[in-house]
């Protein structure tokens, strides 16, 4: 299969791969304004871990609250530059964990990105309360999750020259 054709299938595993994580993260949603919303805390592991309804206005850890419009443009920043490098990723396997993380950034942006045009905030229902830890829900566990995987990757794993397929080509 050409290189083309190849960045092609891997692009469309990533649409798939990202709507069906996104489709799980609404569902969550959908369940705790549901179950949650005006109810009383259901707690899971007690004093440690509870399910908690929240609107959420801001971005992670209650930064930005009422940024709506800038929270906005940077989501959609973000999704641009991720499906940037995820189009010129190389199909070598060393990548492929890359290209994973890859789909969850993006499913995580695209989760609350949803929330936030069609309610003006984001549904957020799991809290740890043994640490008090802010209110989260399924797309911040993607994000967070590829974000600190990521960093070890590019701190542990990959090299400079790794990257190089990033660089922008001048034209001769």
């Amino acid at each position: 299969m050409n290189t083309e054709k190849k960045r092609l299938a891997t692009f469309l595993l990533f649409l798939v791969s990202t709507a069906v994580l996104v489709a799980f993260d609404q569902w969550t949603k959908n369940l705790a304004v549901e179950h949650l919303k005006g109810q009383e805390d259901i707690s899971l592991i007690p004093g440690v871990l509870c399910l908690h309804y929240l609107e959420n206005r801001g971005a992670a850890f209650g930064i930005f609250q009422d940024q709506r419009t800038f929270l906005l443009i940077l989501t959609a920043i973000i999704l641009i530059c991720v499906c940037y490098v995820l189009w010129r990723i190389p199909s070598d396997k060393k990548y492929n964990l890359l290209k994973l993380l890859c789909i969850m950034i993006t499913a995580g942006g695209i989760g609350n990105l949803i929330d936030r045009v069609r309610l003006n905030y984001v549904v957020d229902f799991i809290y740890f309360s043994l640490i008090d830890f802010p209110v989260f829900n399924v797309a911040d566990i993607y994000v967070t999750t590829s974000m600190f995987l990521l960093l070890i990757l590019v701190l542990c794993y990959y090299k400079d020259e790794d990257f190089q397929f990033l660089k922008w080509k001048r034209e001769k």
